[in-house]
């Protein structure tokens, strides 16, 4: 059985999708554009707090698509499977690539609420003191708030696009009221968006949230579907392990048999966790994401 097989589920049609007049109306005035994003976050905000969504897995792919943004922006060629692998190969003392440390930022920043000191794992070159400046940083509606902060940490670091969009994500949300942040700014701006200042940065921002939120929610629901399938097939599964594995799969983008389910946390053997990864893709209850023969990662 494949995904495409896998009917929606009631879950799948409560996830809230952007109305067409939001994503094919044409935003002439910084009103228009307010709008619209205003209508985006509020629906964002249906999602976020309604308990349908896999919350964990969907912040960390956003995470990835943001990650993968960032290398855009900076011209570099790493893609969404670069990416991956170099997040989920990483050994426990490696220091990763320039890259993987973006990625790895994006990845922590959206796993734990946000705060000074989860800001601080994510950013480790940014002081606690700096941190805690930055998130109280700007003033006014939550969309004018976030682009504050993002002008102001590109102020202090030019060349840190990273920071300022995961600090401008962490404000959006504090100001909705949403405890971890939900990445929308690193792939709603163009790469020309970001250095913008004043109004015409808040009106990238308001724009930027639209096309976000469109492909978020889509995430969002496709996820949802996904999720109930695994969560479905997961009593046939034998392994002691399994229900371990399971959750895993429900909170992370992408799992390696040979380092995730092997690892400390989960305890498989090598062997188990194979068969279990090929068993849940025979369930159509996760997908192989590599294409490769070896060094395989594995999501739902």
């Amino acid at each position: 059985m494949s995904f495409d097989d896998v009917q929606p589920s009631d879950g799948f049609h409560k996830i809230p999708q952007l109305p067409m007049w939001v994503t094919s109306a044409r935003a002439d005035t910084y009103e228009d554009v307010s709008f619209l994003s205003g209508a985006a976050l509020a629906t964002l905000h249906r999602v976020v707090t309604g308990g349908d969504v896999p919350l964990a897995l969907w912040r960390d792919r956003l995470a990835l698509r943001a990650a993968e943004a960032c290398m855009v922006h900076a011209g570099r060629p790493e893609r969404r499977a670069a990416l991956r692998d170099v997040v989920h190969f990483l050994k426990p003392g490696d220091q990763p690539c320039p890259a993987g440390a973006v990625a790895l930022a994006w990845q922590r920043a959206v796993a734990r609420p946000i705060s000074v000191g989860g800001l601080q794992r994510a950013l480790p070159a940014v002081s606690a003191e700096q941190c805690a400046v930055w998130l109280d940083a700007g003033s006014g509606s939550p969309v004018t708030r976030a682009a504050l902060v993002l002008e102001a940490v590109l102020q202090e670091r030019p060349r840190d696009e990273c920071a300022a969009l995961i600090f401008a994500d962490a404000v959006l949300a504090q100001a909705m009221g949403w405890s971890y942040s939900v990445p929308v700014f690193a792939a709603g701006l163009r790469p020309q968006d970001v250095h913008l200042q004043g109004a015409a940065l808040q009106t990238a921002c308001h724009k930027a949230i639209v096309v976000s939120a469109d492909a978020g929610l889509r995430s969002a629901a496709e996820l949802t579907r996904r999720a109930a399938r695994l969560t479905a097939v997961a009593p046939k599964l034998r392994a002691k392990e399994a229900g371990a594995a399971v959750a895993l799969f429900l909170s992370t983008d992408a799992v390696s048999p040979s380092v995730a389910l092997s690892g400390p946390a989960i305890g498989m053997s090598a062997r188990a966790a194979r068969r279990l990864c090929d068993r849940l893709v025979d369930l159509g209850a996760v997908r192989e994401l590599t294409g490769r023969d070896t060094f395989r990662l594995y999501g739902v």
